[in-house]
C-alpha cells in the first residue's frame, strides 16, 4: 500500500541518530536567503507553537452561523492574550491596501486572502481555510487549514484531504541537498493524479524576522531543478488546489483571490526549518 505523506514524515524522524542532530550555523545571508542560529531557531518554535494554539483554540468555532469576523476578532483576542500580534493586521506590500484583519478567511472558491466579514455567515456544506501568521519577539510563525463546514460534499472532502496530503508529501521532500523544485515535484504529482490543480501564482516563502523573504517556494516543479536546500532555512510550504482550473481573480478589494470557474480551493501550510538531518515542522 502507498505511503502516505505524514507516513513518510514519520520515518524520516525515527531514522535520525543522536550524532546527526548537529547545531547549526550562525544566522547568515547568503544569495538571499536567510540561514537561521539555533537561537533563532528556538524563537521560531515558540511562535509556531502559538499559531499552532490558535488554530486549535478556533476549530471548535468553524460551525455554521458563525460569521467570518467573530472568529477574526476572537483570534486577534487570543493573540493579544498570549503575547503576540498579527502580521496580517495592517500588512500592506505594494499594490496593496492595508490588510484590515487579523487573519485570512477563505470560504469555498477563495483560494487565499480572504478578508473577514459580519456579513459572512459560515453555512453546512462551506470549507475555510484560516490562515494565521502570530508574531513574538519579532519572529513570524505562518500557517493555516482548512476546515469542514457540517458535511461538505465528497469532492470538498476529497480536495481537502488531498490538500493537506499534497502538504505533507511536499515537506518530506525536505533535506539538506535536495532541490526546491523536489518540493513542488510531490505535490503536483499526488495534486494532478487525483484530478485537481495546484495554484501556480501564489507560492511558500522564506519567513523569520520577516514575513516575506526568499527562497519562494513553488507548490508545482520539477525533481532536481531550483535552489539547494541548506540547515538553517527556514520557509513555508502551502499548496494551494483547487477543484478546477488554477487559473484565478482578484476581487476589486486587491486582496481577495478567487478560481476564475468559481470552484472550491483548498490550502494547508506549516512553516518548516531545513535540519542537518532533515525537516523540522515548525507550527505543530
Amino acid at each position: 500500500m502507498e505511503k502516505s505523506g505524514l507516513q513518510v514524515l514519520k520515518e524520516q524522524l525515527q531514522r535520525r541518530s543522536p550524532q546527526e542532530n548537529l547545531p547549526l550555523m550562525r544566522s547568515h545571508s547568503t544569495s538571499g536567503i536567510v540561514l537561521l542560529s539555533d537561537k533563532e531557531l528556538d524563537k521560531m518554535r515558540r511562535v509556531g507553537r502559538i499559531a499552532a494554539e490558535l488554530l486549535k483554540h478556533l476549530e471548535p468555532m468553524v460551525q455554521p452561523g458563525i460569521s467570518t469576523q467573530a472568529l477574526n476578532d476572537e483570534a486577534e483576542r487570543w493573540t493579544l492574550a498570549h503575547g503576540a500580534t498579527s502580521a496580517q493586521l495592517g500588512y500592506a506590500p505594494p499594490g496593496h491596501p492595508p490588510f484590515p484583519s487579523s487573519i485570512c478567511t477563505s470560504v469555498n472558491d477563495v483560494i487565499c486572502h480572504g478578508i473577514p466579514s459580519r456579513q459572512q455567515i459560515l453555512k453546512a456544506g462551506d470549507i475555510v481555510n484560516i490562515d494565521v501568521t502570530p508574531v513574538l519577539e519579532g519572529y513570524h510563525g505562518d500557517t493555516s487549514k482548512t476546515f469542514l463546514v457540517g458535511s461538505p460534499s465528497p469532492v470538498a472532502q476529497k480536495l481537502v484531504q488531498v490538500t493537506q496530503e499534497c502538504m505533507l508529501r511536499g515537506i518530506a521532500e525536505i533535506k539538506p541537498g535536495a532541490r526546491i523544485g523536489d518540493i513542488g515535484a510531490a505535490i503536483q504529482e499526488y495534486a494532478e493524479a487525483h484530478g485537481f490543480s495546484v495554484v501556480r501564482d501564489f507560492v511558500g516563502h522564506g519567513v523569520g524576522k520577516q514575513f516575506h523573504t526568499e527562497p519562494s517556494v513553488p507548490h508545482f516543479g520539477k525533481r532536481g531543478r531550483g535552489l539547494r536546500l541548506r540547515a538553517g532555512m527556514v520557509f513555508t510550504v502551502e499548496p494551494m488546489l483547487n477543484e478546477g482550473t488554477y487559473d484565478f481573480k482578484i476581487l476589486g478589494d486587491r486582496w481577495t483571490v478567487v478560481t476564475k470557474d468559481s470552484k472550491l480551493s483548498a490550502q494547508f501550510e506549516h512553516t518548516v526549518a531545513v535540519t542537518p538531518s532533515g525537516v523540522e515542522i515548525l507550527t505543530l
